[in-house]
């Protein structure tokens, strides 16, 4: 019985996907021949959200923004993941996939709008910080609610379907998320339904202060679809040449009408699970020094470099760039000014009822506004 075991355990737990070496080489026989431009452009994306992460924290550590959820250690995950799929594609994500938005068009002045709560965020102040919508890229509204949006985005897929509309439908989420009840859900109804979506789960190992170990006892997170009859597939989420090969033929395989895949991409979260966290409380710093060593846009750097891609030139450009772009956004998002009152009502009612404008009116004027 137990090598029985042993060996269905063994067909069961799938290899791990990679393909850029430590250095940034990639052997010949693995080179999934991405495009040049479709490189430069992974590569642009993930050094934003690095910076980004830099900028917004100090703004917090100095009282002048109240929140950051940082992305530093899954640049590749993230970025990879979004661009394999078309601009017709839905992004239901998680809390990490921030980067996707901005890839996909969103303003850094609206980002970070959102972030201070003013007359320019899309949400009115209604949204927790770091909880971005951006409806002209199809990317749909953050949710702190762990898990919710996995089922969100398979619904999605399958009146896709119905519909016969041809897009195909990301549902992010978390090693956590993987033991909620909202993943089971949609792990079933995806693979019964061949609702054309793509789960990816970005295995960071910690659910907050929850390690890996103590979140599932299967030996890895892809393995899980086999239960559901779905294809696993587990890759280096620090290689973005990997994720970006592997979520792209996941995207095809559904656009073509062959079923849904779930993806477990393998990567770390090197900073707190937020700016209010401090993980020096619950982890080991060694862990932490081990995958800062396999930091994702170094990798990626060292293959554009041994390319011709890119060079010390072309960084210290987009290094200037990019803090002129940010440092702009920062001044217009401090400038905005606050959320107008009425939008307690408007934003609820196309027609607002007399009797809710006479209470605003009202209110406003004991508060002097």
């Amino acid at each position: 019985m137990g090598t029985v075991r042993t060996r269905a355990k063994e067909a069961a737990t799938p290899e791990l996907y990679t393909v850029l070496g430590d250095d940034g080489s990639v052997a010949p026989d693995r080179d999934p021949g991405i495009p040049e431009e479709t490189l430069l452009r992974i590569y642009r994306g993930m050094v934003t959200i690095r910076k980004l992460d830099e900028r917004m924290l100090l703004m917090q550590r100095q009282g002048r923004i109240g929140f950051w959820g940082p992305t530093k250690g899954q640049e590749a995950a993230t970025i990879a993941s979004g661009a394999a799929f078309e601009e017709r594609d839905w992004i239901f994500p998680a809390l990490r996939e921030a980067g996707i938005a901005l890839d996909r068009g969103l303003p850094l002045e609206v980002m970070l709008a959102q972030i201070f709560g003013n007359a320019n965020d899309r949400t009115h102040g209604r949204q927790m910080p770091c909880h971005y919508t951006f409806r002209e890229g199809n990317f749909h509204a953050m949710s702190s609610v762990i898990g919710t949006q996995v089922p969100h985005a398979v619904g999605a897929a399958m009146a896709a379907r119905i519909k016969g509309d041809d897009v195909v439908v990301a549902g992010y989420l978390g090693d956590g998320a993987t033991s909620s009840s909202d993943f089971h859900v949609a792990m079933n109804f995806a693979q019964v339904y061949r609702a054309p979506c793509v789960l990816v789960c970005q295995n960071n190992q910690w659910a907050i202060s929850v390690p890996l170990s103590q979140q599932t006892a299967s030996e890895t997170i892809a393995q899980k679809a086999v239960a559901y009859g779905m294809e696993g597939v587990r890759v280096d989420g620090n290689d973005a040449l990997a994720v970006y090969a592997a979520t792209r033929r996941a995207v095809e395989k559904a656009r073509a009408g062959d079923g849904p895949t779930f993806l477990e991409l393998l990567t770390y979260r090197v900073l707190g699970h937020s700016s209010s966290d401090d993980p020096t409380r619950y982890r080991n710093e060694d862990e932490v020094k081990e995958w800062t060593e396999k930091d994702p846009i170094v990798r990626l750097r060292r293959h554009l470099d041994g390319r011709g891609l890119w060079d010390d030139a072309k960084e210290e450009e987009l290094d200037g760039e990019l803090q002129g772009r940010i440092a702009r956004a920062i001044r217009d998002a401090e400038a905005g000014a606050p959320v107008d009152p009425e939008t307690l009502i408007t934003d609820v009612y196309a027609e607002v009822p007399p009797h809710l404008r006479e209470q605003l009116d009202r209110t406003l004027r004991d508060l002097g506004a």
